[in-house]
């Protein structure tokens, strides 16, 4: 799995088909599109469906048309995850035959046992290190068992990540997480294993998400390290959109769905337009376009964006 030899950079635009995109999501692809028609980097379009009890009929041809009716455009792609694993079953093949990886029948019932008590809004419980199997059992193996979970040895110690927004991150995933699950009893690769495999074999060299994946970059940053490729992309992580309770925009806070507005009439425009004033600019509608040419990253706030009231008249054209 050699890491494409390419001086051209790259990012990627990688929605999930586990529902229609919304508009937090909208929201970040929408500022990785603009930054990369800014900056001059090529587009991956992305579709990352390995999530395959959540993945929606229809939401990946939904998710595209979408994507297209709000203006922004793409290099390469679209890539469906799904359509080829052989590229996550060599990086699997590789870290086990390293003593790298190792197979866990651990049920999350016994995990949580054996960990302390989660924090609070905390959804993962850390891997306890007295649950890794004895030294003498770890070492070269073959990647023989698809229908296990298999967990990443990770290092102690942490690791450090310069983000274009956060500034620079100290993250220890050996003790947030601790050996974490890099294959899936379902006979697919982890998110954090499919996002580094994709990520180095598509040359993508800015990574550009959500504050709340911030974590994931520390994981990924092992799993980089732990295959042996280079370099690793540079991040920019945002800031989320919220509703009015200050939990992560979902179901709970009405249909902010694209394709809803869309049909009630609402223009492209308009959205793009809501992005901008979240983006510290004007609030206006705006094309995608005019969009990219305006965004100066530094601008954005660094708080966490409410999506209220106000927000949804002013898209339906009521104030």
């Amino acid at each position: 799995m050699p890491n494409p030899l390419t001086p051209t950079n790259r990012t990627r635009l990688a929605p999930s088909p586990t529902g229609a995109l919304h508009l937090g999501n909208a929201r970040t692809i929408l500022v990785t599109w603009a930054l990369a028609r800014q900056r001059g980097w090529r587009i991956v379009l992305r579709i990352e469906d390995l999530d395959g009890p959540r993945v929606k009929p229809g939401a990946i041809e939904e998710t595209i048309e979408t994507l297209a009716w709000l203006g922004m455009d793409w290099d390469e792609g679209p890539i469906v995850q799904s359509h080829g694993l052989a590229p996550y079953r060599e990086a699997m093949c590789r870290l086990a035959s390293a003593g790298l990886a190792y197979p866990s029948e651990l049920t999350r019932t016994e995990i949580e046992a054996a960990a302390s008590a989660p924090q609070e809004g905390v959804h993962e419980t850390a891997f306890p290190a007295s649950l890794r199997p004895p030294a003498a059992s770890l070492g070269p193996r073959a990647f023989d068992r698809e229908d296990m979970n298999w967990r990443l040895v990770v290092p102690a110690g942490a690791v450090e990540v310069e983000d274009e927004v956060m500034g620079r991150v100290r993250l220890d995933p050996s003790t947030s997480v601790g050996d974490f699950v890099i294959w899936t009893k379902r006979g697919q690769p982890s998110y954090q294993l499919a996002v580094v495999v994709d990520d180095a074999r598509q040359g993508v060299t800015h990574v550009v998400r959500g504050n709340d994946l911030i974590d994931s970059a520390g994981r990924q940053v092992v799993l980089y390290r732990a295959l042996g490729l280079s370099p690793m992309p540079g991040y920019a992580h945002l800031p989320l959109v919220r509703g009015s309770d200050g939990k992560r925009l979902a179901k709970r806070h009405g249909d902010t769905r694209v394709s809803a507005y869309r049909s009630a009439g609402v223009s492209s425009e308009r959205i793009v337009g809501l992005v901008a004033g979240w983006s510290g600019m004007e609030r206006r509608p705006i094309a995608a376009r005019e969009f990219a040419g305006a965004l100066d990253l530094r601008r954005i706030p660094r708080a966490d964006v409410i999506f209220g009231p106000e927000d949804d008249a002013w898209l339906r054209n009521r104030c």
